[in-house]
């Protein structure tokens, strides 16, 4: 706050000064245009790639109003959790000792190698099918891939 000279802060209600248009700034000019309204929310393109994050925001995805009525953000949300359930029996492949591990491995590293596309593809707007997991997605969503 400002103060007055004697050191005592000074309240805005006493002073006329306070809120009283500047003579110096010039009008807005003729061609004067409103600032644009934000749109809300994520792009669909955002939103799908972000639903390959976990399966949390893929679960979000398909419950809120929203997302939910766009096909292409349920078509990638479905397909992460179809990809989480893929990735989640690979785990079990490891309990197998020596041939589990290498088969284990290798699947491990194709799921997270479709992960990558599947959030690439879905970043730029288009979509990485997986062969039997996008058909199921495809089929939820509704989405003509």
């Amino acid at each position: 706050m400002d103060e007055t000279p004697n050191g005592q802060p000074q309240d805005p209600g006493t002073d006329p000064s306070w809120g009283a248009p500047n003579p110096n700034y010039p009008p807005p000019s003729a061609q004067y245009s409103p600032v644009q309204p934000v749109a809300e929310g994520l792009s669909d393109n955002m939103a799908g790639a972000l639903a390959y994050v976990t399966i949390i925001p893929a679960i979000f995805f398909l419950v809120v109003a929203p997302y939910n009525q766009k096909p292409f953000i349920k078509f990638n949300a479905f397909q992460c959790l179809g990809l989480a359930l893929v990735w989640f029996c690979i785990g079990f492949i490891f309990v197998i000792p020596v041939f589990g591990w290498v088969i284990g491995g290798i699947g491990n590293l194709a799921v997270i190698v479709c992960w990558l596309l599947c959030i690439i593809k879905a970043s730029q707007g288009s979509v990485f099918k997986l062969p039997v997991i996008g058909d199921f997605a495809a089929q939820q969503s509704g989405y003509r891939v």
